[in-house]
């Protein structure tokens, strides 16, 4: 059973359709990439699926569940979400602890436990 399934997915803004009937089923515990030529609509549909944008049309569903309308946060809670392509690195923390600096809004612990590792 796959773990993310978009099925038939469409986006549009304003008249133009960035995004036309995409489907895709990603299976647990497996590696996928997604390429294309600028403007061919992949950080759309990252932002579709991390629910930054609603789609315009189809279904987006984890573990069987919809998560359509489901606002970003609540898809971060659960364990989907990316970074953007401008990223402000902090300059003087090691790679772990800047990966650590966007997690700790999605666990239970707060800023300072999770940038200090603690349970």
């Amino acid at each position: 059973m796959p773990i993310l399934t978009l099925n038939e997915i469409s986006q549009e803004f304003g008249g133009l359709r960035a995004l036309d009937g995409v489907s895709l089923q990603v299976e647990e515990q497996q590696i996928y990439g997604i390429i294309g030529p600028n403007g061919a609509g992949k950080t759309t549909l990252f932002n579709l699926i991390t629910g930054i944008y609603d789609p315009s049309e189809g279904t987006i569903s984890f573990r069987g569940q919809s998560i359509n309308g489901a606002k970003a946060h609540q898809i971060a809670s659960l364990g989907i979400a990316r970074t953007f392509q401008n990223i402000r690195l902090f300059q003087k923390l090691s790679v772990l602890d800047n990966v650590r600096m966007g997690s700790f809004g999605v666990t239970r612990s707060g800023f300072w436990s999770s940038m200090l590792g603690l349970p």
